[in-house]
């Protein structure tokens, strides 16, 4: 079997679920997905179950037999996990931002820990994620109106992200990721416009309230405010479902486009992901999209 290791938002649980899922389906192995790590992470919750996924949660004796042992997230313990004391049999620890290519060796038995977040590790199985990421459950009637909206903009649907929440809130987060200028929101707006006739926005975030004070486009605007943040993956399926992306620095909408599986899509991606840090984001977007 292949274990992947889960953390963090629904986005960041599906670049993991969608490289072990990748590496599962290359061997004909079952996928099983730790996510102990979330019984101590209080910023997130395990979200995959929403979705029409192939893999279970593993039990405490699944891990077991893998030689996993789940620990509180200590000081004592993280500065295990860095050294590799305590290091799980057969794991492949991600080595940096970029494509790790040391993916394609992977054998079963083998546990997978990282976010890996590019297209490369799962890019042939583009078509089985897009059926698994679907989701397990029916649109409500809020949902609904608006996907009907989406489906009469038919090609001039265009989605829109702005991620705030913990970007602005928590100070190491902010500083880390930073968020999106409005002047990368107007360049963006301006590069769809002139290539789609009556283009009309569809605009999700995580601070409605924000986004009706600031941001102000002279094109007709959905403000997408019917879920709140436990309901995540109905935005993403409402986002998915517009023809064309301007996503933010969020894996959150990186998802929602990147499940649209039009070859004629137009997506915007932030040419800075991050603010403070100097990650490698070469291999994170898709060479189709556009970068500004």
């Amino acid at each position: 079997m292949i274990i992947a290791n889960l953390i963090g938002g629904l986005g960041n649980q599906m670049f993991q679920y969608a490289t072990g899922r990748a590496v599962a389906h290359r061997h004909n192995v079952p996928l099983l997905l730790d996510a102990s790590g979330f019984a101590h992470y209080e910023l997130r919750r395990y979200e995959l179950d929403e979705l029409s996924i192939q893999a279970r949660v593993a039990t405490e004796d699944d891990l077991a037999r893998a030689g996993i042992k789940p620990k509180a997230p200590t000081l004592l313990n993280r500065a295990k996990k860095a050294l590799g004391i305590d290091r799980a049999p057969n794991l492949l620890k991600e080595a940096s931002f970029t494509y790790d290519p040391r993916i394609e060796q992977v054998t079963p038995p083998a546990y997978l820990d990282g976010y890996w977040q590019s297209e490369r590790y799962f890019s042939g199985i583009a078509d089985l994620l897009r059926q698994e990421f679907m989701l397990a459950s029916p649109l409500d009637a809020a949902n609904e109106r608006i996907a009907t909206q989406i489906r009469e903009a038919g090609p001039n649907a265009v989605s829109l992200h702005i991620r705030r929440g913990d970007y602005v809130s928590n100070p190491h987060t902010a500083q880390y990721h930073g968020v999106c200028s409005l002047d990368y929101y107007r360049a963006a707006v301006e590069h769809v416009a002139a290539r789609i006739a009556a283009p009309r926005f569809f605009v999700f975030s995580d601070d409605h309230a924000w986004v009706t004070e600031n941001f102000k486009l002279e094109h007709p605007v959905v403000l997408v405010d019917v879920n709140g943040a436990d309901r995540g993956v109905c935005d993403m399926a409402l986002m998915k479902a517009c023809r064309h992306h301007i996503i933010a620095n969020s894996s959150f909408s990186w998802w929602g486009a990147w499940l649209n599986p039009h070859a004629d899509k137009i997506v915007v991606a932030p040419q800075r992901w991050f603010s403070g840090a100097s990650n490698d984001t070469t291999d994170l977007i898709p060479t189709s999209w556009v970068r500004l």
